[in-house]
C-alpha cells in the first residue's frame, strides 16, 4: 500500500485494484471533468492533518509512515510528492484538545565518555545519525555528555551555550530531521556553573533549556560522598517541550528522585519524562530502576534515562543501564554497561487505556492536599 498526495486529498491505492480504480477514473474523466477531480479530506482529517504539517513544516520526510490498521510503519514517499502525513486513525486527541501522532520511536544513546572534548562530540554526532537511520524521532544523549562527570571538571569542560558542543547538537538535530534532548553539559554563564540540558528540534532550533534543580549532593558512608553544589548552582525553572508525537518534561539525574517534579509535568500534559541522568555503582543498582517505575506508575507517563556507558578506570563510574519504562512499570527497553543506542517504540494509545483503566487523576483528592508550581 502507498500512501500519495493529490491536491488536498489523501489517497489509497491498493495493487492492481487501485491500478484498476485509477483507470476507470481517468476514464470517467473524459465524459466529466468534476469525475477526475480527488475527493476532498474528510474535515477531521484535513485539521488532523494541517496540524501535523504546521508543527513540522519545511522537514521533508520526517513524519512516520502507518499502515491502514494505525500501526507504525515506515514511510513509503512517491517520486515527486512529500512524504504521507498519517491518516486520522493515528492521531491521538488529548482531553485539552492537542493532537499527537499516536506511535514514535524513541533513541537514548549510551556513550563512553573520554577526557576529549571534541572525541565525544563527534562520537555523540555519529551515533545520533545512526539512530535517525533506525528512524528514531526523538533522540537523547546521557548526562555530561561531553566531559567526564565530576567536580574537577566542570569549570575546565565549561561552556557557553550557544557554544561549540550544542552548535554541533543544533547541526546534527537539523541534518537528521529529530528532536534532539542534548543529554547534559557543564555551562558557564554570567560567572556561575550549571549542568544543562539544552533541546534542538528538527529545523535546528533551540527548544529548551534545563537547569538541573535538585543537586548532586549526598553522603554515603563507606561508599561515595559527592558533592555537585561545591561548583554547581541550581537552575530555578522547569522545562517542556512540544512534538508532534507527544510533550516532552525534562529532568537531569538527581531531579528523579523528587516526585514533586514529576508531578508537576504531569500536571502540565507531559505524556514522556526524559532524565539524563549517571547513577553510579552505589546508587544505580539499589535505585535507578526503582525511581524510574515509580516515576512511570505515580504519573502514568512513559519515563526514559540515557547514562554513561561504564568504565571502570574513570573517577566517577557510571551505572549504566539506560531504559524505558511505561506507564503500567513495566520496562520495555535496557541497555547493559556498554556503549550501545537503545530504542523504544512508544504509544500513547497505551498510557490513554491505562489512564482509563485507573483513573487517578480524576481521583485525586485536591480538597485535602496539592502539588503546586511557584514559580513558572
Amino acid at each position: 500500500m502507498t500512501c500519495k498526495w493529490r491536491g488536498r486529498a489523501l489517497q489509497l491505492e491498493f495493487g492492481p485494484r487501485g491500478e484498476a480504480l485509477e483507470r476507470r477514473r481517468r476514464w470517467l474523466g473524459r465524459l466529466s471533468p468534476s469525475a477526475s477531480r480527488p475527493r476532498r479530506a474528510r474535515p477531521s482529517l484535513r485539521r488532523a492533518s494541517a496540524w501535523v504539517r504546521d508543527r513540522v513544516a519545511g522537514r521533508p520526510g520526517a513524519l512516520p509512515g502507518f499502515q491502514a490498521s494505525g500501526v507504525a510503519g515506515e514511510a513509503q514517499k512517491a517520486p515527486g510528492h512529500p512524504a504521507a502525513p498519517a491518516p486520522a486513525a493515528s492521531c491521538l486527541t488529548e482531553a485539552d484538545g492537542r493532537v499527537f501522532l499516536h506511535a514514535f520511536r524513541l533513541a537514548l544513546i549510551q556513550l563512553q565518555i573520554s577526557s576529549i572534548k571534541s572525541d565525544n562530540v563527534t562520537r555523540a554526532c555519529s551515533f545520533i545519525r545512526e539512530a535517525a537511520t533506525q528512524g528514531a524521532k526523538i533522540v537523547s544523549l546521557p548526562e555530561c555528555f561531553n566531559s567526564p562527570y565530576g567536580t574537577k571538571y566542570f569549570p575546565e569542560y565549561a561552556e557557553k551555550i550557544p557554544g561549540e558542543s550544542t552548535q554541533k547538537l543544533c547541526e546534527v538535530a537539523k541534518e537528521c530531521s529529530i528532536y534532539l534532548i542534548g543529554g547534559s553539559i557543564p555551562e558557564e554563564d554570567a560567572g556561575k556553573l550549571y549542568n544543562t540540558c539544552a533541546v534542538f528540534g528538527p529545523d535546528g532550533t533551540l527548544l529548551a533549556k534545563y537547569r538541573k534543580i535538585h543537586l548532586f549532593d549526598i553522603d554515603v558512608p563507606g561508599k561515595i560522598t559527592f558533592q555537585e553544589s561545591k561548583t554547581l548552582s541550581p537552575g530555578d525553572s522547569f522545562s517542556t517541550f512540544d512534538t508532534p508525537y507527544c510533550r516532552v518534561g525534562l529532568g537531569i539525574c538527581y531531579d528523579m528522585r523528587f516526585a514533586e517534579l514529576a508531578q508537576i509535568y504531569a500536571q502540565r500534559g507531559c505524556q514522556l519524562l526524559v532524565y539524563p541522568g549517571a547513577f553510579n555503582l552505589t546508587t544505580g543498582p539499589a535505585h535507578w530502576e526503582l525511581l524510574q517505575r515509580s516515576r512511570a506508575v505515580d504519573n502514568q507517563v512513559y519515563v526514559a534515562t540515557a547514562s554513561p556507558a561504564r568504565d571502570d578506570k574513570a573517577s566517577y563510574v557510571a551505572w549504566g543501564h539506560s531504559t524505558v519504562v511505561n506507564p503500567w512499570g513495566e520496562v520495555l527497553a535496557k541497555a547493559g554497561t556498554e556503549e550501545a543506542i537503545v530504542y523504544s517504540d512508544i504509544d500513547l494509545k497505551k498510557l490513554a487505556e491505562i489512564r482509563q483503566q485507573i483513573p487517578v487523576f480524576r481521583q485525586k483528592r485536591s480538597d485535602l492536599y496539592a502539588v503546586e508550581m511557584k514559580k513558572p
